[in-house]
Protein backbone atom coordinates (compact mmCIF):
# COMPACT_ATOMS: atom_id res chain seq x y z
CA UNK A 1 0.00 0.00 0.00
CA UNK A 2 1.32 3.40 -0.71
CA UNK A 3 2.52 6.15 1.71
CA UNK A 4 -0.36 7.75 1.71
CA UNK A 5 -4.07 5.33 2.15
CA UNK A 6 -6.24 3.79 4.80
CA UNK A 7 -8.34 0.46 5.28
CA UNK A 8 -11.97 0.60 5.94
CA UNK A 9 -13.71 -2.54 7.72
CA UNK A 10 -17.02 -3.21 5.91
CA UNK A 11 -19.83 -3.33 8.19
CA UNK A 12 -20.61 -6.73 7.59
CA UNK A 13 -17.36 -7.95 8.30
CA UNK A 14 -13.92 -7.75 8.87
CA UNK A 15 -13.26 -10.54 5.76
CA UNK A 16 -14.30 -7.25 3.75
CA UNK A 17 -12.59 -4.04 3.39
CA UNK A 18 -12.65 -0.82 1.40
CA UNK A 19 -8.62 0.65 0.87
CA UNK A 20 -8.28 3.98 -0.25
CA UNK A 21 -4.52 5.09 -1.70
CA UNK A 22 -3.24 8.47 -2.82
CA UNK A 23 -1.25 8.15 -6.26
CA UNK A 24 0.07 11.55 -6.51
CA UNK A 25 2.17 10.35 -9.67
CA UNK A 26 -0.54 9.30 -11.51
CA UNK A 27 -2.71 12.61 -9.80
CA UNK A 28 -5.76 9.80 -8.99
CA UNK A 29 -7.41 8.27 -5.72
CA UNK A 30 -7.69 4.15 -5.80
CA UNK A 31 -10.47 2.88 -4.10
CA UNK A 32 -10.30 -1.29 -4.23
CA UNK A 33 -12.19 -3.44 -2.41
CA UNK A 34 -11.15 -6.73 -0.27
CA UNK A 35 -12.46 -9.75 0.23
CA UNK A 36 -9.55 -11.66 2.66
CA UNK A 37 -6.71 -11.02 1.01
CA UNK A 38 -7.75 -10.98 -2.55
CA UNK A 39 -8.90 -7.63 -4.54
CA UNK A 40 -12.49 -7.62 -5.98
CA UNK A 41 -12.12 -4.21 -7.70
CA UNK A 42 -11.45 -1.12 -7.92
CA UNK A 43 -11.91 2.56 -8.79
CA UNK A 44 -9.39 5.36 -10.01
CA UNK A 45 -10.60 8.61 -9.13
CA UNK A 46 -8.95 11.78 -10.59
CA UNK A 47 -7.76 14.19 -8.11
CA UNK A 48 -9.97 16.76 -9.62
CA UNK A 49 -12.95 14.38 -8.72
CA UNK A 50 -11.71 14.13 -5.17
CA UNK A 51 -13.65 17.00 -3.31
CA UNK A 52 -16.94 16.31 -5.38
CA UNK A 53 -16.96 12.78 -3.63
CA UNK A 54 -16.21 14.79 -0.28
CA UNK A 55 -18.92 16.99 -0.63
CA UNK A 56 -21.04 14.34 -1.65
CA UNK A 57 -19.87 12.63 1.55
CA UNK A 58 -19.88 15.52 4.08
CA UNK A 59 -23.56 16.31 2.20
CA UNK A 60 -25.30 12.38 3.24
CA UNK A 61 -23.41 12.56 6.72
CA UNK A 62 -25.00 15.37 7.63
CA UNK A 63 -28.85 14.24 6.82
CA UNK A 64 -27.61 11.20 8.61
CA UNK A 65 -27.18 12.63 11.87
CA UNK A 66 -30.28 15.62 11.28
CA UNK A 67 -32.82 12.24 10.35
CA UNK A 68 -31.35 11.46 14.35
CA UNK A 69 -30.57 14.45 16.12
CA UNK A 70 -27.25 14.48 16.32
CA UNK A 71 -24.92 17.55 15.87
CA UNK A 72 -23.23 17.56 12.60
CA UNK A 73 -19.04 17.24 13.67
CA UNK A 74 -18.20 20.02 10.75
CA UNK A 75 -20.58 22.08 11.81
CA UNK A 76 -18.73 25.04 13.60
CA UNK A 77 -21.95 26.56 14.94
CA UNK A 78 -23.33 23.41 16.30
CA UNK A 79 -23.34 23.48 20.13
CA UNK A 80 -20.91 20.42 21.33
CA UNK A 81 -20.46 19.26 25.06
CA UNK A 82 -16.90 20.05 26.10
CA UNK A 83 -14.40 17.85 26.94
CA UNK A 84 -11.80 16.71 29.77
CA UNK A 85 -9.27 18.83 27.67
CA UNK A 86 -11.22 21.57 26.02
Amino acid sequence: MPETGSIFLDARGADRALRVSWHSEADVVVLSLWRDNLCTGSFRLAIDEVPDLIDLLRGGLAQSYAAVHRPDPWDDTATRPRTATG
